[in-house]
C-alpha cells in the first residue's frame, strides 16, 4: 500500500499536531509514502510560517525541517507535467477545488492509475476528501 499525503497529511508527519499520531502510526504499516512535487515548496512554507508565528519552537521545527529534507529521497514523488496540470484544471472545475489542492489530488489520482496496489489518500480537507472519494480512491477515515 502506498500512503499519499497531501501537504496538510506531510506536515502531520513532520510535527507534533491533533492526529499526527494516527497518521505516523499508518505510515509506519505502509509500502511507501507517496507526495506531490508542489509539497516540498508548501510544506517549507508552512514550516516557515509555523516558525514566524512561534519562534519559541524554532529548535523544534528546525528538527521537522531536516525530517523533511532526510525523507524526501524515500519519498515516491509525483511530477508536475502538463497533462498532470491540465488534469488538476479538470478537477478544480467540477470539484470547486484551489488550485494546489486540485494539483494534489490529480497527483493522487494518477498515482493511483498508475500503482500496482492500493493508494490510500490523506488528507485533512473535507472537499479535498470528498472529491477523492468521487475518484474512487481510498481515503484515510
Amino acid at each position: 500500500m502506498i500512503l499519499f499525503c497531501d501537504t496538510s497529511a506531510l506536515i502531520k508527519l513532520l510535527v507534533d499536531e491533533a492526529q499526527s499520531d494516527q497518521l505516523r502510526q499508518i505510515s509506519s504499516t505502509v509500502g511507501a509514502i507517496g507526495v506531490c512535487r508542489i509539497s516540498w515548496a508548501e510544506a517549507m512554507a508552512a514550516l516557515a510560517r509555523l516558525r514566524r508565528d512561534d519562534p519559541v519552537n524554532d529548535d523544534d521545527l528546525e528538527q521537522a525541517r531536516q525530517h523533511l529534507i532526510q525523507a524526501w529521497q524515500s519519498f515516491t514523488i509525483v511530477e508536475v507535467s502538463q497533462p498532470l496540470v491540465e488534469t488538476a484544471g479538470r478537477f478544480a472545475d467540477v470539484f470547486a477545488l484551489r488550485g494546489y489542492d486540485s494539483v494534489q489530488l490529480a497527483a493522487a489520482h494518477e498515482l493511483h492509475s498508475n500503482a500496482q496496489q492500493t493508494v490510500l489518500f490523506a488528507c485533512y480537507d473535507r472537499r479535498l476528501n470528498q472529491a477523492a472519494q468521487l475518484l474512487q480512491l481510498e481515503v484515510l477515515p
